[in-house]
Formats: structure tokens, C-alpha cells, sequence
């Protein structure tokens, strides 16, 4: 058996790419809600903050459900 190790390393680059990103979308939409409740404290409005973290969120349940997608058509 022969191994592809520059297949191996592209799949390693890849998805540490991907996880990364990931972690730093949630990390944002996190962000976003601690604003709203920083806003609330201080009797401001945090909208647009709010707005952001949920399409934060989205983005990434998006790429969740892609990912899984990805491994069960190809099963």
C-alpha cells in the first residue's frame, strides 16, 4: 500500500483551515451577544451586533450541515 502523502498534508491544511475559520465565526457571533447584554447594561440598543451574531451562528450551522451532507452523499 502506498500512501499520497502530499494528498494527506492537502487534507490536513484543509480542514485546519476550515476548523479554524469555524471556531473563529462562533468566536464573533459569541462577540456579538456579549455586546447586547453589555448594551442592556447600559441602557443602549445593540441591533446590529445581535443581527451579526445570528448571521455568525447561521454561517455556521450552514457549514455544519454542508459538512455533514459532504460525508453522507459520498458514503
Amino acid at each position: 500500500m502506498k500512501i499520497d502523502w502530499s494528498a494527506l498534508g492537502s487534507v490536513f491544511g484543509v480542514s485546519l483551515a476550515f476548523t479554524v475559520g469555524l471556531v473563529a465565526l462562533f468566536t464573533l457571533g459569541i462577540n456579538g451577544l456579549a455586546r447586547r447584554e453589555k448594551a442592556a447594561a447600559q441602557g443602549g440598543s445593540a441591533g446590529l451586533a445581535v443581527t451579526g451574531a445570528y448571521v455568525c451562528f447561521a454561517a455556521c450551522a450552514a457549514a455544519v450541515s454542508y459538512g455533514i451532507y459532504l460525508i453522507v452523499a459520498k458514503s
